[in-house]
C-alpha cells in the first residue's frame, strides 16, 4: 500500500504570515491536528500541530477600544513564529508503511506528503489507523477461523 492511497488530498494549509488566530479557528472548527505550511506557489516549508498553537497560547496581543468602550484583543502573532521548519515529508510513492516506521519513530503525528517540490496531501497517524482496520479486516475474510474445541 501507498502513501498516495490512504493520504489527505484535500489539505488545510497556512501561509507563514497568516494569524496564529486563524490556526486556532482552524483547529477548533475544521476537526484537524496539523496544517502544513506553504508559501503562495505550494513550497512546504513548515507545519504546526495543535500542540505547538497549545505551547504558545498567551501570544502577544493587541487591544483596540471599540466605540462602545468594549475592547477586542487581537493576536500579533504569525504562523511563522510557532511553525516547525523543514519538517519531516514523504513522497507519495512511498510505503504507507514507510510512512508508519518514520512517524512513530520521530514521535509525529502527520507526514505531509510532496511530489516535485509541492504539497499534494498529508498522511497523519489516523489515516494509518483507517488503512490498518481495512487490512485487518479484509484478512479477516480470508483467514480461516480455529476450529472450537470441546469441552467435557
Amino acid at each position: 500500500m501507498k502513501v498516495k492511497d490512504i493520504m489527505t488530498k484535500k489539505v488545510i494549509t497556512l501561509t507563514p504570515e497568516d494569524k496564529v488566530d486563524r490556526l486556532f479557528f482552524l483547529f477548533n472548527f475544521e476537526n484537524i491536528r496539523h496544517v502544513p505550511v506553504v508559501t503562495d506557489k505550494g513550497v512546504l516549508v513548515g507545519i504546526v500541530s495543535d500542540r505547538d498553537l497549545k505551547k504558545v497560547l498567551g501570544a502577544p496581543k493587541k487591544e483596540l477600544e471599540r466605540p462602545d468602550g468594549t475592547t477586542l484583543t487581537l493576536s500579533t502573532r504569525k504562523v511563522v513564529s510557532i511553525m516547525r521548519r523543514q519538517p519531516y515529508h514523504i513522497d507519495p510513492g512511498a510505503k504507507a508503511a514507510d510512512a508508519a516506521a518514520i512517524m512513530a519513530k520521530k514521535r509525529i503525528g502527520a507526514l505531509p506528503v510532496v511530489s516535485k517540490g509541492k504539497l499534494v496531501g498529508i498522511i497523519t497517524s489516523n489515516d494509518i489507523l483507517r488503512a490498518f482496520v481495512k487490512m485487518s479486516n479484509m484478512l479477516e475474510q480470508f483467514t480461516p477461523s480455529a476450529p472450537e474445541k470441546k469441552t467435557k
